[in-house]
């Protein structure tokens, strides 16, 4: 697996002690990178080789991601990074406007801490002129993650963390992510300069119709790669 020499490169972050959760969190970064895409089989063997690491501590991290949604253990046959399914994009986006738009409507007043929301703006921006739409696509994730930490909950940046992170699987599978990601990096703008504003309400209304607008599209795209038959196993 070529993914295996990155991944040997992470064996630094281990540090002296390899616990479970530092190997749930390189997985993870990896997943969320497409290192792993939808559908690819984990080797127990290959992966516990190139990080350094115990079976029982690699099968505690898998366990861990398979809570957090990210992985799925098929009997017999090993360890997968999950495919999502269409209804799987849906409710995510369901916890996206529930929780996104409640975090922005319920701001005090302004003005608000939005320097995170301009630099992950700034570097969109940036990727795009590189013309790397999975930059692009980062630098999205990175944005609506400052967005929810405008909460100043730790919990909440919690729970969307793993859902963000989820949420990464389905663009993975798109095969024209810059027509998918482009279009957002103006709406990313209109959403920070009505927050520096202090128009929260006004941010409110085109966090809405972001997140519609970009369900629309990712169910879209995804339904037709699920009826192509273009999620299978690796």
């Amino acid at each position: 697996m070529a993914e295996l020499t990155g991944l040997a490169d992470d064996r630094a972050l281990l540090g002296r002690t390899s616990t479970a959760e530092r190997v749930a969190d390189i997985l993870r970064s990896r997943i969320a990178e497409g290192y792993f895409p939808p559908g690819t089989r984990l080797s127990e063997d290959s992966i516990g080789g190139a990080l350094g690491v115990s079976r029982n501590t690699l099968r505690e991290a898998f366990r861990l991601l398979t809570h957090e949604r990210l992985l799925v253990h098929e009997l017999n046959r090993g360890v997968f990074v999950r495919v999502l399914t269409v209804e799987d994009v849906e409710d995510i986006y369901r916890v996206r406007r529930l929780v996104e738009c409640a975090v922005v409507r319920g701001l005090g007043r302004p003005p608000y801490a939005v320097d995170g929301l301009a630099a992950a703006v700034a570097e969109g921006r940036a990727a795009a002129r590189a013309r790397d739409w999975k930059g692009v696509s980062t630098a999205n994730i990175h944005f609506h993650r400052e967005l929810v930490a405008l909460a100043g909950s730790d919990r909440t940046d919690e729970v969307m963390r793993s859902v963000f992170a989820e949420l990464r699987l389905a663009f993975h599978v798109v095969d024209d992510p810059r027509r998918l990601h482009e279009p957002y990096l103006a709406r990313n703008r209109q959403l920070l300069e009505a927050l520096q504003s202090g128009d929260r309400t006004e941010a409110e209304r085109l966090l809405t119709e972001y997140l519609d607008d970009s369900l629309s599209g990712l169910v879209d795209t995804y339904a037709r790669r699920v009826a192509e038959g273009g999620l299978g196993t690796r």
